[in-house]
Order: C-alpha cells, then structure tokens, then sequence
C-alpha cells in the first residue's frame, strides 16, 4: 500500500499544494522538490529506501529506474501530476484535480492474462523478384525466408533461401501460426547444370509460417491488415518503407506474450436459438474478423483479435466484455476520479476519455500551449472504443458535468459513433461527445469553450453488469418514471405483439435466450420482463405468425422489471374431463384444419383433438384402430430352444 507521494514543482513551473493534497489524499505529501531528476536526485534515493512512494513525474522515469536498479531496489510507480493537472491556462487551485488522479492511482491494478506466441522466424515474401528478393536476402541471415514470386518469374541461383512461383490462393492465422494455399505452385529442383528448373504446376500447396512480409502493393490479406501481428506490409514503390518492414520482419522470431484482450460466456450469448440467428453486433463490428459463430454462442480468436474493444461496447448480454482492463475497473476508476474530485472541494468535473496518442496531446498541450482546463480530469485506456454507452452514462450519474471521448488513430470511428448515439439517447443532453482532431492545441481550445449542462445533483455509483449500471445511471438521471426512446439496434427495449394474430405456440418462449419471454403453466399467456430483453430479434424471427416486433427503448419504471402479460386467452376444457389445457382460439383452429382432412373423417377423431393428453390416450386405446394395440408377444428365445432345435435334427 503506497503510503506517500514525492511532488516536483519542475523548476518553480506549477504549483503543488502538499498540504492540501495531504488533507485530500490521507497521505503523506512532503513539501515539493523543485529538480528531483537533477539536483535533488539524493531526495530520490531516499524516497526509494523508504519504499511505498508514487513519484509524482512520468518524464523523467527512466532516471528513477536507473537509480533503483543501482540500489538493488523496485522501480517506483510513477504519476503524471504536472501535464494533466499542473500546466493549465487557468489559475484555479489544481488540487481537486490532483487529489483524483492520486485516488485513481491508487486503485489496485488488474493482472495482465497473456498468451505465450511461439515464433521460429519462419517468413514468407511475397512480391516482385525485383523488390523481394532484396528483402529476402536482408532476412536470410535472420529468419527461414521463403520467396512466392508470381507465376513466370525467374528464380534466381542462389539457395540461400528457398524460392517458389504460383498464386497466393487463401492465407489466415496470425503470427506464429499462418497457413498459405498456392496455387500453379512450382518448387525448385536444385539437381543439373545451368540454370534451375521447377517442378510441374500444383494446386492447393498448404503450408505454414510464422510471419508474412507482403510487398506486392495489392489489396491486404486481412481486414484491418495493420492489426493482424506478424503480417507486415510496404509499398514496394516506397524504399524507406521496405526498409522498415524489413527491418520489423527480423526481429519477429522467438516468444511473444499475446495479451488475452476479451473474456466470453458463452452461456449469456444471444447469437443465434435453433439455428435462428439473432444477435450479431459483434460479429458485425469486430474489424479482424477474429469472431465467428460457433453453434449458439460466438467464439473469439485470441491471435486475431487485436483488442478494440467495440465487442464489449455493444454486447448486450455480457457474453463479451473487455479484459485488459475489466469491465468493472474501468467503472471503479470513472467513480473513484468523481468522487475524489468532488470531496477535494471540486465541483462540475469533466471526464475526458483517450488511448496513448491522446496521452502525448496532453503532453504536448501542456508544455507548449494551453493545457488541459481545471475542471477536465482525464482517463486513459488502452483503447477508446471499450468506453462505451455504460460507462459513459455511469459517469454522468457518479457526477461529471460531461463526457468527452478523444479517439487515437486506431479507433473505430462507426463502432465508436453507435454507442456515442446511445449514450446521448439515454443521457440527454449535450452531455457526451467526440472530440476528434489530432491536433493538440484545437483539443484544449474545445475543451476551454465547452458550455458543459450542471450535472446531477445526486451522484450514484452503481454495481453490477453494465446493464445493470446503465439503469441505475440513468435513473439518476431521470428519475424512476421515464421512458427513454432509443435508436434503432439499441440493446434495451420492448417486445410488441400482435394479440390478433399470435395463437400462443410459445415458439418465441422456448428460444429466448435472456428468458424474458416466458409463459404461464396454469394458462395461455405469453410474459414478457423489459428488464431482461436483449432485443436480439430471435423471437420476432421464429415467430409463425409475424406477429412479433421490436420496440427500442430504456423504460425505468418498476413495470420493466415485472413480468408483464402481452397476451392470453381463455384455456379450453378436455370434452371427456374438463381438464383446462392449450388456448380455445388454437384447439379451435386446428379443429376446423382437420375437419375436412380424410384421416378425421370419423367425428370420434376429430374429437380426440379436443381432449387432453390423458383422455386421448384412454380414447386411442379403446378404439377399434387402436394404435397400441399389438398381437401375442413374441416368446424369447433361449439357449435351450436353440440346442434342442440341433438336438431334434
């Protein structure tokens, strides 16, 4: 448990008021240096020996890591106090800031869960002689190089490494574990005098490698090529770029750790019942293609994906939520700046959402321009798109006046524009918003001109799924008495049906994969609990009668989490017993079907049909057709039977 901070005022450049952050933080907070990776370096020696200390400067760290590893100690944690809250155009007190960046700080990291990637520095080349060749002559030395050249080239003399001709038909995996179909394939036959001659033309070659070098300036093997590890691609036209990929390529041989960047249940998916499919959100948005279907549920390709968390974002049931963060850190970390914000004596904070390029924006703002206003408290994540609705509603109700998310370059701008949507849907407002420019004095220039609307009056902090945050968020927000519309593909909503023409098979029962469809055992009637509909569509698709559609919304009222009926009917009474079962409407019906069919020509027949399961079978057995009825049992035979069968012969 850290017990104290070591602050630097970076040569007189920003204030640190240590005895407020010490009344703020409950913990020891000595007076500010002025020069700790410098002149006062000996402070930070001591600070080492006694252990359990945030040093309060992340540019210089490297020193601080130095000087540990000389005294045979841990490297220290280090807090980024002076960009994010000390360099700012503003002169109001920065000391609410500072106290929940130290309170964020201090929450206990989740484990990274990683996967050990094995790279024997098998490499593929691929494109013209005149530009892979080169490159496979750089690699030789380094990696099992093997050249796909196109179909008439000419191989070269040299054995160096292996050459090969043909067309690329099909490549998947990952790095150290891709597999490649050619076809036209022709190999070298190293044998006889002049130059090489190739094998006969052969399609379907397969073969394995750990890493691709793609330099044949055509359309990517992959999706989202640029996050598939271990496919490396250049513009053969563009030297410095071939170069890198070279260089890049070389060092991609040994054991890799694959951060596992999602966690699955495959119980809660709502992807498909009976071969019906129902939700695909993300297998729709997933820019890798790591998600597939598998049955019922969908599966996630732990060496495809490349962890953008857009998946997470819009699952609405929680059978995918990210990992690197969980879930429920990302939620404590947005509670714990609010809170800690709002108890230093802060008030009406915004909450700016950004990856490591936005982290550098800050650094940049901050030494060159404005900085970041008092009263906007930034987060980092490792990836933007994680952030979505949840938590942005979940940090409008712990008490931030807004939310503004600033996406990297790797962002998915669409996955990322959806949830924007629906956290503003259900927020109201212009409470949540994209800030979108890579340059770093336009962020801090909308920052200052933001109006942000009072926040709640209130702050909650909710546990639970994010489904179940959400609703408690938005309850701050709006109280227990509002209906909230919804746009189109929202995960929350209601289920309408069409009591004209829904007979109560109960198909839409049996497949719902939240149960909030279920029915009655005492009598025909369909429930429904909003609370628990993911809007998949499944029920809406097997529905016979199409009597079944959707409605998106996000009802707070406790009539959502009541089981409510959308439809019954009056049960019919068994005419032998009276015994209540099915609806009156469909024994009716299926009466008048078979009325005229030839197989219920006998009235005794058709009557069956409107008697229960009992009656029918005491019914069926005393008729004259009776289908039970049977002749004789056949006598077992024994061993004996058969001996005496010999015997008599």
């Amino acid at each position: 448990m850290v017990k104290s901070l070591i602050t630097c005022d970076c040569l007189g450049t920003q204030q640190v008021d240590s005895q407020a952050l010490s009344r703020t933080t409950g913990l020891e907070v000595s007076p500010p240096c002025s020069a700790l990776c410098t002149s006062q370096i000996d402070r930070a020696a001591t600070a080492l020996q006694g252990g359990d200390t945030i040093f309060c400067c992340t540019q210089e760290s490297r020193i601080f890591e130095a000087l540990a590893e000389e005294m045979d100690l841990p490297a220290p944690p280090v807090l980024d106090l002076r960009d994010r809250a000390g360099w700012s155009a503003e002169s109001a007190s920065a000391v609410p800031k500072m106290s929940a960046l130290i309170a964020e700080a201090l929450l206990p990291a989740a484990p990274e869960k990683t996967l050990d990637v094995i790279s024997e520095g098998l490499c593929l080349v691929l494109g013209a002689p005149d530009v892979a060749l080169p490159a496979a002559e750089q690699l030789a030395p380094h990696l099992g190089v093997t050249v796909l050249l196109p179909e008439g080239s000419e191989v070269p003399d040299s054995r160096a490494y292996d050459v090969v001709t043909g067309r690329l038909r099909q490549a998947q995996g990952a790095l150290g574990q891709f597999r490649v179909v050619i076809d036209a394939l022709r190999q070298v036959e190293p044998g006889g005098r002049g130059a090489f001659a190739l094998t006969d033309p052969q399609d379907g070659g397969a073969s394995d490698c750990d890493l691709i070098l793609d330099l044949r300036g055509d359309t990517p093997l992959f999706p989202a090529h640029e996050k598939r590890e271990g496919y490396l691609r250049a513009d053969p036209a563009h030297a410095p770029s071939v170069a890198a990929a070279v260089m890049a390529a070389s060092h991609l041989v040994g054991t890799f750790e694959k951060p596992l960047y999602v966690r699955t249940e495959a119980l809660l998916c709502a992807h498909s019942r009976a071969g019906q499919t129902g939700c695909t959100r993300c297998l729709d948005l997933c820019p890798t293609g790591a998600i597939s279907p598998e049955g019922d549920h969908v599966t996630v390709d732990p060496m495809i994906c490349a962890g953008c968390g857009a998946c997470s974002a819009v699952c609405p049931s929680g059978a995918i939520s990210y990992d690197a963060p969980p879930v429920d850190l990302t939620f404590r970390r947005v509670q714990t700046l609010a809170k800690a914000y709002l108890d230093a004596g802060g008030s009406a904070p915004r909450l700016m959402v950004h990856d490591a390029h936005g982290a550098e924006m800050i650094r940049l703002s901050a030494r060159h321009g404005r900085g970041l206003p008092r009263d906007v408290i930034p987060m980092e994540l490792p990836v933007v798109g994680a952030f979505g609705h949840a938590e942005a509603v979940a940090a409008l109700a712990a008490g931030f006046a807004s939310v503004t998310l600033l996406p990297g370059p790797g962002t998915d701008r669409d996955a990322l524009a959806a949830q924007l949507a629906l956290a503003g849907a259900i927020a109201g407002g212009n409470r949540v918003r994209l800030l979108d420019t890579p340059d770093p004095d336009a962020m801090s220039d909308a920052l200052y001109d933001e109006t942000a609307p009072a926040p709640v009056a209130e702050p909650v902090r909710p546990l639970g799924t994010r489904r179940q945050v959400t609703r408690q968020a938005a309850r701050a927000l709006h109280g227990d008495e509002a209906q909230l519309p919804l746009p189109q593909g929202a995960p929350y909503g209601a289920v309408l049906v069409d009591t004209d023409a829904c007979t109560l098979c109960l198909s839409c029962v049996s497949l719902c994969p939240s149960g909030a469809l279920g029915d009655n055992p005492d009598l025909p009637q369909l429930r429904f609990q909003e609370d628990a509909c993911l809007q998949c569509g499944i029920c809406a698709t097997i529905c016979p009668e199409t009597a079944i559609t959707l409605e998106p919304r996000l009802d707070l009222t406790e009539t959502a989490l009541r089981q409510e009926v959308l439809n019954e009917e009056e049960p019919f009474a068994c005419v032998d017993c009276g015994t209540l079962f099915g609806s009156k409407s469909a024994i009716d019906r299926i009466t008048e079907k078979l009325s005229g069919h030839a197989m219920f020509q006998d009235p005794e027949k058709l009557r069956m049909i409107q008697m229960c399961d009992d009656c029918r079978v005491k019914a069926q057995m005393g008729a004259s057709d009776n289908p039970f009825a049977m002749g004789e049992r056949p006598k077992v035979r024994t061993t004996e039977d058969y001996l005496s069968k010999r015997r008599d012969h």
